[in-house]
């Protein structure tokens, strides 16, 4: 079957009349910006996707029976990995846009809202952020679930994020404030046994937790005790909070401990002492930047740690952080860091004859896509677009108006595309996105949901 349109519904009807697991999708004449180290960028190629794997990446590829899309005018990439979204809180979206401090959005959401929070209301933010994400190019999402008041709670998030069909992360750590059930972290087993025995799913599992115990006890905080319960279910580590001389410290007792690791991931990161840095860079611990967080909230010195990371050879993921107040997009992360960074470069020669060092759009795409990947722990599934890993990617047109010429693919994806652009997103093969709109959504229902669960959620005093 052969079309000139990508986003043409019949063929999205002839895609979905072919079970998956036999289906074949030509897609020719894109311009492929594969992040894949030795591939790079392809200009007029072709990528043949056999069930959810990418099967070959090339010129002139051809399959029999497959449904075949001329992709003309439009740059294939791999979908966007966010590596730490707090995806419950999505019907609280932009609340407090202009929030003071990290103490303010403490006090008014975890020691808040969060305390009210049904199994009901679980299911309804995290699906609506798995839905935004995909809207806007997320294939990969991070959930750093920090409510599980009880295993039902745990369940809802788990099967908002199957519902949605993302690839997902679920994160699980008991909340801050309130009352719990304190079924965490022992109901972690109960969890992996019940939704991730297979090593070939959708979903994975992580634990979740805090650099240390000063904001919410030493219950929650990273240690060898934690430690100990991820090693032994086999699943990682994401450890939130970590910024300041506290958390310089814990890092330098995990160095110490043995507990840091390719499968810890320490998120923000910002304002931690070269010692930390080095220690983290000795162990292949990974990071997670957040950067319009990090700037917008004032986390420590409000500065995205990229520097510091590239300095002792750590490549980071980018993270979406908190939507109550801000972007829910990977687009806006990308921008951000770019500016911040080569702001910080420039402003540090300024004066001098030294050349200043700035990292380019090829990093931030890289950190949004391969690195995020990597640092979820999903580098061989996901990140890029390469024959042998699952077929997550993005259709995006080049030729819009916002776009169009098409000069730097690369430059167009990180400087002048959003979500508008995209007209088609894959994940594990299926399409998720089509013609511009997310599918098998009943958005008029998802609004009635999202407005009844915020009134809850506003209306009812913290416990």
């Amino acid at each position: 079957m052969n079309v000139n349109d990508t986003t043409s519904a019949a063929v999205l009807e002839e895609l979905r009349r072919r079970p998956a697991d036999r289906r074949r999708i030509l897609f020719t004449g894109a311009t492929i910006v594969t992040m894949d180290p030795d591939l790079g960028v392809i200009d007029r190629g072709d990528l043949l996707v056999e069930g959810d794997t990418i099967a070959a990446i090339g010129a002139n590829l051809t399959a029999d029976g497959a449904v075949v899309v001329d992709a003309t005018g439009t740059i294939l990439t791999p979908g966007f990995v966010d590596t730490h979204r707090h995806a419950w809180e999505a019907q609280l979206r932009r609340i407090m846009p202009d929030v003071d401090d990290l103490g303010g959005y403490v006090m008014a959401t975890l020691a808040g809202y969060a305390t009210v929070y049904r199994p009901e209301d679980m299911y309804i933010g995290t699906r609506l952020a798995a839905l935004t994400a995909i809207d806007s190019g997320i294939t990969t999402m991070l959930d750093f679930s920090h409510n599980s008041r009880t295993r039902e709670h745990s369940d809802a998030a788990i099967g908002a994020l199957r519902d949605t069909g993302i690839r997902g992360v679920h994160a699980s750590m008991g909340p801050h404030f309130g009352e719990w059930d304190r079924q965490w972290p022992g109901d972690l087993a109960r969890i992996k046994d019940q939704y991730f025995s297979s090593d070939d799913q959708l979903l994975t599992l992580r634990l979740a937790t805090l650099a240390t115990d000063e904001i919410a006890g030493p219950a929650l905080a990273y240690g060898p005790e934690l430690a100990c319960v991820a090693r032994d279910l086999g699943i990682g580590v994401s450890v939130d909070a970590v910024f300041g001389t506290s958390s310089s410290e814990a890092v330098l007792r995990w160095a110490k401990d043995g507990v840091l690791g390719p499968d810890v991931t320490l998120i923000h990161s910002t304002g931690l002492t070269s010692e930390a840095w080095e220690m983290m860079g000795e162990t292949g611990t990974t990071v997670a930047l957040a950067p319009t967080s990090d700037a917008q909230i004032g986390l420590e010195t409000a500065i995205p740690a990229i520097g510091e990371a590239l300095s002792v050879g750590i490549r980071p993921g980018l993270s979406i952080d908190v939507e109550v107040a801000l972007a829910s997009d990977m687009f806006t992360q990308m921008r951000a860091l770019h500016a911040i960074q080569r702001m910080r470069a420039v402003n540090a020669v300024y004066g001098t004859d030294q050349q200043p060092s700035r990292i380019t759009t090829h990093d931030v795409l890289d950190f949004a896509t391969l690195q995020g990947a990597r640092t979820n722990g999903l580098a061989g599934v996901t990140g890029s677009l390469t024959p042998g890993k699952k077929a997550d990617l993005l259709v995006l047109q080049a030729e819009d108006l916002n776009n169009m010429p098409l000069n730097d693919p690369i430059g167009t994806l990180v400087l002048g595309s959003d979500a508008r652009n995209i007209t088609a997103v894959l994940i594990n093969g299926e399409p998720r996105k089509w013609d511009g709109q997310v599918l098998d959504v009943n958005l008029a229902a998802l609004r009635s949901e999202v407005h009844a669960s915020r009134e809850y959620v506003l209306n009812t005093p913290a416990v």
